[in-house]
C-alpha cells in the first residue's frame, strides 16, 4: 500500500529530524487525490499537528507558481516573447549586458547570477539598484546557474506589462479560478497557529507567519511582492494547480496553457549547454524526483522543504510541504533531497 510506504518513510524522516512534520499530496489526471499529513509544527509534541489546510512557506516554488506561470501565460497570449529583451520592459536595467538579456534567459535560469541573501543588510531600494546594475561574470545564455535573480527580474517585467502587483495578477489568473483559496502572499492575515515556523535566526528571532527568504522579507517590509519567494499555500490548493497541468493546461472548462506551452514546460530548453531545464520549471532531476522520473518530469523545490512535481505523460503529480529549516537550517539539502527522491520512488513507480 502506497499509504503505508509514505507513512513509514515520513516517520523515519521525523525521527532523523529532517523536518518536524509534513503534508504529502498526490493527484492523478482523473482528479483522484490523496493527502497524508504527519507530525507537528515543531519537534515539541505540544505544538499544533500538521493538517491538510496547514499553510506552508513555499519559498522558491514561487518562481514557478505563480511567477513563471504568469509569464508563460503572457507568451501564450502573444503579449510577451522569449526573444524580447529585458530592457524592452525594464529600461532602467543597466549592467554591461543590458542589450543581451532576453526573457528566455529569465525563464531558463541562464544568467550568471549571485546570491541575493547576501544583500539582506540593504534596503529594498538598494537591493533593487544592485539588481539593475550588478554585472554578470559570464554572458547571458552561456551558462545554467540557478539563483533568485531571473525570477525577481521576471516579476518586475510582469508588473510592468499588467500594471498591477504580482499578487493581484496571481489571484486573478490562477488562484481564484482554480479555487486556491488559502494561497497567499500575505500570511500575516492568518493566525500563526495555522503556519509552521521556518527558522529561529539571529536576525528576526522566530520566523513564523512571515516569508523566510531574506531578500523577499526586506522587500515585503517595503510593501513590494517579489517574483522569487513569498508565497504560502496548502497541499489541497497546490494539487488544484497540479491537476490543471495534468489535464494539459485545462481546468473547469478554462484553458490556462496551450499544448505548445505545456510541451515547453516538459522538454529541455538548454540542451546546447549540456544541462536540462524546462521553460519556467526544473526538468528531469532524479536527485530529488527519484529514479522513476522521466525526461518529461518537471517540478520545483523550495528551500524551506517544499516540492511540486508533475509528469503529464504518467498522469500523476505530487507535492511535499515541510519546514525542514526549523529550528536551524541544515548545512545542506542532502537529507531533504533523499526524502524527496524516496517519495518520488514510492509515488511514480505506481
Amino acid at each position: 500500500m502506497i499509504e503505508e510506504e509514505i507513512k513509514k518513510r515520513v516517520a523515519q524522516a521525523i525521527v532523523e529530524k529532517t523536518f518536524p512534520g509534513c503534508a504529502v499530496g498526490i493527484v492523478k489526471r482523473s482528479g483522484e487525490r490523496s493527502i497524508f499529513t504527519h507530525g507537528n509544527f515543531t519537534y515539541e509534541g505540544s505544538s499544533p499537528r500538521v493538517r491538510e489546510d496547514t499553510l506552508y512557506d513555499l519559498a522558491s516554488i514561487t518562481k514557478s507558481i505563480p511567477t513563471g506561470s504568469l509569464a508563460l501565460r503572457l507568451i501564450d497570449e502573444g503579449k510577451l516573447k522569449l526573444s524580447d529583451k529585458l530592457i524592452d520592459y525594464i529600461p532602467e536595467f543597466r549592467n554591461s549586458d543590458r542589450e543581451k538579456v532576453l526573457i528566455k534567459h529569465l525563464l531558463t535560469y541562464t544568467l550568471d547570477g549571485y546570491g541575493m541573501a547576501s544583500l539582506k543588510k540593504k534596503t529594498a531600494k538598494e537591493m533593487l539598484d544592485t539588481l539593475l546594475t550588478h554585472d554578470f561574470e559570464k554572458p547571458p545564455g552561456s551558462i545554467f546557474k540557478y539563483s533568485n535573480i531571473p525570477a525577481t527580474l521576471l516579476g518586475l517585467v510582469l508588473e510592468k506589462i499588467h500594471n498591477k502587483p504580482l499578487d493581484e495578477q496571481a489571484q486573478e489568473y490562477f488562484f481564484e479560478p482554480l479555487n486556491m483559496n488559502r494561497t497567499t502572499f500575505f500570511p500575516e492575515r492568518y493566525s500563526k497557529t495555522e503556519i509552521p515556523p521556518t527558522e529561529i535566526d539571529g536576525w528576526r528571532g522566530l520566523v513564523q507567519g512571515m516569508v523566510h527568504d531574506e531578500s523577499a522579507y526586506i522587500c515585503k517590509q517595503d510593501g513590494k511582492i517579489t517574483g522569487h519567494a513569498g508565497l504560502f499555500s496548502t497541499a489541497p490548493d497546490l494539487l488544484n494547480f497540479m491537476e490543471m497541468l495534468l489535464q494539459n493546461g485545462n481546468s473547469g472548462g478554462r484553458q490556462y496553457f496551450s499544448p505548445t506551452m505545456m510541451s515547453a514546460m516538459s522538454s529541455n530548453q538548454i540542451a546546447e549547454l549540456g544541462d536540462s531545464t524546462g521553460l519556467g520549471w526544473e526538468l528531469y532531476q532524479p536527485r530529488y524526483m527519484g529514479k522513476f522520473c522521466t525526461p518529461q518530469t518537471f517540478g520545483k523545490t523550495g528551500f524551506t522543504g517544499t516540492l511540486c512535481v508533475a509528469d503529464v505523460g504518467l498522469g500523476v503529480a505530487y507535492v511535499i510541504l515541510s519546514n525542514r529549516t526549523y529550528p536551524r537550517r541544515p548545512a545542506d539539502s542532502s537529507a531533504m533531497n533523499k526524502f524527496r527522491a524516496d517519495m518520488g520512488n514510492i509515488i511514480l513507480k505506481s
